[in-house]
């Protein structure tokens, strides 16, 4: 199994060395490790995607195991040197291997065209397929993707299975939804969210044997295959990945691996064949993407833009509306509802949004199943109304007393002081925060992807990924953030000084 090696220490007597070697290192250079042995072998995998690609042995978190733990082994052992694991988000492998993160990145990375344009990609070392997964009570009427139009198929974003599902949109309509995580695709399939769901046969029977509850289909979509992935400029190191693994494919290695995590089968075996007696089969199984160009994306990209700013503005009007409510309540409630209202607001505002997304979306499945859009308002506008509440409630108390005893001698009820004397005036003082808290609420609105609303940050990262740079996405993406917040902003400071001088 993996080990992770310790920093080795230096002695006293080497502080000149150690001195030069540090300078190399800030050079750029990689400097060998004391008493010449070689530097360890870095690779890069996501742990969070689980048995049996990459997962923390339970025996052992310290030490990952795995299918392609162990492939990491074998090249780092034919290499001579030491394997070291490097924990990276896997939709973010292709960009750290460029960085220089780690050598080579293995955590089920796709073949493809696109991927072997812009990086250094080993061999393919496994051949898997493209399953549709449906409930039972579907299994005869949904065999194909063709059978799905205007349904609801879901599988993991910036994947071939994705990329598979863009095409098959264009001509059936089917509905592409997009996943952080393989786990949730097939839990909302048996809860009925989605209608089926198109991932890697690994990752399906693996589903299947955790929770049940739906069949594959008999029929592969499509065929794609499992590489390594490396940056461009170590074509050399690749050439040496490569000699290895078609050698553990002669001497049977790689087979026992497969074997052992339940992955093995006979069309594997021809697979390996194929390999050793040819060029490596064509990345171009899946469909192309439909439109890598800025023009192609254009369109999804600014309907993600408008789901952004409608998401943001309901959120926002709920978060005012219940802000507005706990805040009176905390002040002229009873006791008993003062005490309610002040756990709701430390209790909200002490756990994160995510986790209060996922208790919406996912937790409370089993007594309510909210459509993922109506989970992503009632999530953010919860969350923001107890910021919001606090702001109003500080506004409200901020009002000098002098006036509001004014008003009750006056005979007005509790009522017409906040709607005449208190609230206006509370208002001026709240419109500044409230106005940051409306900017923030729309970065936070990038949350709302981990329960597949497919917003304006998720959209550019489908792009970005696809493309293979974060440049221009990451421009676009941020000019319309900017588009949104600074007319806001101008608009509050506009009715500040109007405010101010009335």
């Amino acid at each position: 199994m993996l080990r992770l090696p310790g920093r080795r220490g230096f002695h006293r007597a080497a502080a000149p060395a150690a001195a030069l070697a540090l300078v190399v290192a800030l050079a750029g250079c990689r400097p060998a490790v004391s008493g010449g042995a070689p530097p360890p072998f870095r690779w890069g995998g996501d742990a969070e995607g689980g048995a049996p690609f990459v997962e923390a042995d339970p025996a052992d978190p310290s030490r990952m195991r795995g299918f392609d733990v162990e492939v990491a082994e074998m090249i780092a052992r034919g290499l001579g040197r030491e394997p070291r694991f490097v924990q990276v988000a896997w939709a973010s492998i292709e960009a750290s291997v460029e960085r220089g993160d780690f050598d080579i990145g293995l955590s089920g990375v796709e073949d493809r065209p696109e991927l072997r344009a812009r990086h250094a990609v080993t061999i393919p070392y496994y051949e898997f397929r493209e399953v549709l997964a449906v409930r039972p009570e579907d299994a005869g009427r949904y065999r194909r993707l063709a059978d799905l139009g205007g349904r609801r198929v879901a599988t993991l974003g910036a994947t071939m299975a994705y990329r598979i599902l863009l095409a098959e949109q264009a001509k059936t309509g089917l509905i592409p939804i997009s996943y952080d995580d393989d786990v949730h695709p097939y839990s909302d399939l048996v809860a009925g969210r989605v209608d089926a769901v198109l991932l890697d046969d690994i990752i399906a029977q693996r589903a299947l044997r955790r929770g049940g509850g739906f069949v594959i289909q008999p029929e592969p979509v499509a065929t794609g295959h499992y590489v390594g992935v490396l940056a461009r400029a170590n074509a050399a190191l690749r050439d040496s990945v490569d000699a290895i693994l078609r050698a553990r494919m002669r001497d049977g290695s790689l087979e026992r691996t497969f074997r052992r995590w339940g992955v093995w089968n006979e069309g594997e075996a021809r697979f390996f064949e194929r390999v050793l007696a040819e060029a490596p089969p064509a990345a171009g199984a899946a469909p192309a993407a439909a439109g890598r160009s800025l023009a192609g994306y254009l369109p999804s990209l600014l309907r993600a833009a408008g789901i952004t700013l409608v998401l943001s503005c309901l959120a926002m009007a709920l978060a005012i509306a219940v802000g507005v409510i706990v805040a009176a309540g905390r002040i002229y409630g009873p006791p008993l509802v003062r005490g309610l209202l002040t756990t709701y607001v430390e209790v909200t505002r002490g756990t994160p949004v995510l986790l209060q997304l996922f208790v919406i979306y996912y937790g409370l499945s089993g007594v309510v199943r909210l459509p993922a859009f109506l989970a992503a308002v009632l999530g953010l506008g919860l969350n923001y109304a107890a910021y919001e509440s606090e702001i109003y409630r500080a506004a409200l108390e901020a009002i000098p007393r002098a006036q509001l005893e004014a008003a009750r001698t006056l005979g007005l009820p509790e009522s017409k002081i906040l709607r005449l004397v208190r609230g206006p005036q509370a208002l001026r003082l709240a419109l500044a925060p409230m106005t940051n808290d409306f900017v923030a609420l729309l970065k936070d609105s990038s949350l709302v992807s981990v329960i597949t609303v497919v917003e304006l940050t998720k959209q550019t990262a489908i792009y970005a990924t696809n493309i293979g740079s974060w440049v221009v996405p990451g421009i676009l993406c941020a000019i319309v953030y900017l588009a949104f917040s600074l007319p806001l902003s101008r608009i509050a400071r506009r009715l500040e000084r109007r405010w101010s001088l009335a």
